[in-house]
């Protein structure tokens, strides 16, 4: 269970080097995504599999230069989650056991203090909990693609020594 836990953390930081290497040569307002899975990962986008290619290769290549930042992303779904996790646990706390109306306003205000600290402890729980730029072996096994009509999938798929 640890080594599926393992290649899924280094894939997660492979894809976002691979976001972060496509968007930086995409035209502003494209939009991709990307998913991470223990064998590999998914980008959707409207995206050449060729520019795909070259920013796995690329990504990849950066991260075992050192380029550990490419592993955490401002578009993440951990930002997401953290900042839904706090806002809530916030708001809970807030209001457990008060009554009346001037429990809303406090309750909003702790949901946005939650939402605020999340973006720093995002990055970090990007950086210890759902990434891992420990790529060393990783390689790429190939990548491969599917028109999905408005958008392509693309696959691709990391061995790991």
């Amino acid at each position: 269970m640890l080594d599926l836990i393992t290649a899924l953390r280094r894939n997660h930081a492979i894809e976002h080097a691979t976001a972060a290497v496509l968007l930086a040569k995409m035209k502003a307002g494209s939009r991709i995504v990307g998913r991470a899975t223990t064998s590999g990962f998914y980008i959707y986008g409207d995206v050449s599999t060729e520019a795909v290619s070259q920013a796995v290769e690329s990504g990849l290549a950066r991260l075992k230069q050192g380029e550990r930042n490419l592993a955490i992303s401002p578009f993440c779904g951990t930002n997401l989650v953290t900042a839904a996790l706090l806002a809530g646990l916030a708001s809970v706390l807030t209001i457990k056991g008060k009554r009346g109306s001037n429990s809303f306003p406090t309750a909003v205000l702790a949901s946005l203090a939650g939402i605020m600290l999340a973006q720093p402890l995002a990055r970090q729980a990007q950086k210890h909990l759902t990434t891992s730029v420990d790529v060393a072996d990783v390689k790429i096994d190939e990548v491969t693609s599917k028109d999905m009509g408005r958008y392509i999938r693309h696959k691709i798929r990391t061995l790991q020594h």
